[in-house]
């Protein structure tokens, strides 16, 4: 009579375990559910860099290999430059014969200075001489009426009075032509300034494209993608290589837009990585995107169908990474992650925070 009522309390005592597992995971399953919201449709991204020559030419040197750090400014590849050295030779020298010019003009301009007062100093001396041949023709005409003198004497000592006017005009046009000769001599020496300024822009290029045959690294990072070998032919924006800086990875989570009212930037969130053993790394929403990810796609989609389907649409959330954690510097882009964000932080700006812009502001009544 004993072992009946025992093998009827044993499915009950199972059963009133199981509810109490069912109470106890349904409470928390809710209450993890009302804190936390997740996604495993997340990324790690991080600014790649693309390293490409300025110029054209035949790789001589390839520095770095693949997977291989570097620094920002590091000389990654070598490009020969045996034409662009010959090419600031040549220019080099044309600049240093236009700067000859125009020390040669300068030189020339000096003489003129030197001429011009030569020829002023002989008007001066001209004019002198006509002054007193016209006061010798002045007293000769004088004494010529008293009688006292020739009339051949009179018409001597009047020609050269005209002789000394003469002397005066030619003195003053021989100064003119030095004045004349010494302005074009100035608008020589501006297009010799301007041709020289030419040629030194011209050393600057050929310069600043020998010294771009040495290709540095943009950022510090990680060599990945290294599609160059020496001897290669190589073109302006051409990519050799990418520059990945792993440091600053960051997250990319795309949450349905059932998820999005509750997130606000600032909020802690749990990263975790299949590739590190499902381990924490702490993080913090960072920033949400302007749009959902299919408006940003190729083929943008078309929904004025008559056979709309609603889909719950992602909307890309930036994640930054903690610095400070050990896995920080260990995360590789393209790594599938999960996200969890605890929406208990209800400070900072949410998603729906944003109100309209400036231009929206001003054209409201």
């Amino acid at each position: 009579m004993s072992e009946a009522p025992a093998r009827k309390l044993g499915p009950m005592v199972v059963g009133g375990i199981m509810v109490v597992a069912i109470l106890v995971g349904g409470t928390y399953w809710w209450l993890h559910k009302q804190r936390y919201v997740s996604t495993e449709n997340a990324f790690i991204q991080a600014d790649k860099v693309s390293v490409a020559p300025q110029i054209d030419g035949y790789v001589s040197a390839v520095l770095v290999d693949d997977n291989q750090r570097v620094t920002a400014g590091q000389v990654v590849v070598r490009l020969d430059d045996a034409d662009l050295r010959a090419r600031l030779a040549q220019a080099q020298a044309n600049a240093q014969a236009l700067q000859a010019a125009v020390r040669g003009i300068d030189d020339k301009a000096a003489l003129e200075q030197a001429l011009i007062a030569q020829k002023a100093a002989g008007l001066d001396s001209a004019k002198a001489q006509a002054q007193m041949a016209q006061a010798e023709a002045r007293r000769y005409g004088a004494l010529a009426q008293q009688g006292w003198v020739s009339s051949q004497r009179v018409q001597s000592v009047r020609a050269g009075e005209s002789t000394s006017a003469a002397a005066v005009a030619q003195a003053q046009a021989a100064l003119e032509a030095e004045r004349r000769s010494a302005e074009s001599l100035s608008s020589a020496r501006d297009q010799s300034v301007a041709q020289a300024l030419g040629a030194q822009a011209a050393v600057e290029t050929a310069r600043i494209n020998l010294s771009r045959t040495e290709i540095r690294a943009p950022v510090s990072g990680v060599v990945g993608a290294r599609a160059v070998r020496p001897g290669q032919y190589v073109r302006p924006g051409m990519s050799m290589m990418s520059v990945v800086p792993l440091g600053q990875a960051y997250v990319v989570a795309n949450f349905k837009e059932t998820q999005v009212s509750r997130l606000r930037v600032g909020q802690p969130v749990t990263i975790r990585a299949d590739a590190f053993g499902n381990k924490a790394i702490p993080g913090k929403i960072d920033s949400f995107a302007p749009a959902t990810g299919s408006e940003f796609a190729m083929i943008p989609v078309e929904n004025a169908v008559g056979n709309f389907t609603k889909i719950a649409q992602r909307l890309p959330v930036r994640i930054a990474v903690d610095p400070k954690s050990p896995l920080a510097g260990a995360l590789r882009p393209g790594l599938s992650v999960s996200v969890e964000v605890d929406v208990s932080v209800t400070t900072g700006t949410g998603f729906a925070d944003a109100g309209p812009g400036p231009a929206l502001a001003r054209s409201e009544p």
